[in-house]
């Protein structure tokens, strides 16, 4: 019996963390599990990181996707809340790692560009689509949950989707590539980079 391959896609917060799995039977990707990791009512900032650790950690191990891919940061004026953000996203991206998944990231214009073909557009768009194209009618609490499944299927269209490896870069371009991508949103790395005096230890 062939092994199905499942992908995990995490949107990273610092309050609510959305997650979807999709397994692909036959290069169609079906819905296994969509879902939020709820932090909100967590004060103490150490506690909250061993929460998400624990949590995607337990995650992975329950239902063993091969891949797990998350939205990288984009910076904001908020220097500490996205300092915040990062090492919310560390901590979720060492819990896979723990566990040998590969590990994948994608600008936010990419992943709404794979999904709905407009780098600009809402969450409640890419919720719409997500339901389109999974044939659910998923109507979450937090469209954080949605968005963790949008990371989920961008990473299938940009390696697995038979119709983007046949038309080659300019398919992958139209899907969110590399380029527009890089034009359109910036991660944090590339933030701390160009500005190291605005990052304090």
């Amino acid at each position: 019996m062939t092994e199905r391959l499942r992908i995990m896609g995490i949107d990273p917060g610092t309050n609510y963390m959305g997650y979807g799995i999709i397994e692909i039977e036959g290069n169609v990707p079906h819905a296994v599990v969509i879902g939020e990791i709820d932090m909100h009512r967590i004060k103490d900032p150490y506690e909250k990181l061993r929460y998400i650790f624990d949590r995607v950690r337990a995650l992975v191990e329950e239902y063993r996707p091969s891949e797990v891919a998350f939205e990288s940061p984009f910076f904001g004026e908020n220097v500490q809340s996205m300092l915040k953000l990062g090492r919310a996203q560390g901590v979720a991206i060492a819990a896979a790692l723990s566990l040998q998944v590969g590990i994948t990231e994608y600008a936010p214009m990419r992943i709404k560009q794979a999904i709905t073909g407009r780098g600009s557009a809402s969450k409640e768009q890419v919720a719409q689509m997500i339901n389109s194209i999974l044939h659910t009618d998923y109507r979450p609490r937090k469209l954080d949950a949605t968005d963790g499944m949008a990371v989920a299927l961008c990473h299938f269209f940009t390696t697995a989707n038979p119709i983007t490896q046949a038309m080659g870069g300019a398919r992958r371009k139209g899907l969110g590539g590399d380029l527009k991508a890089r034009r359109g949103s910036r991660s944090w790395e590339s933030f701390v980079q160009s500005n190291p005096d605005r990052v304090k230890d």
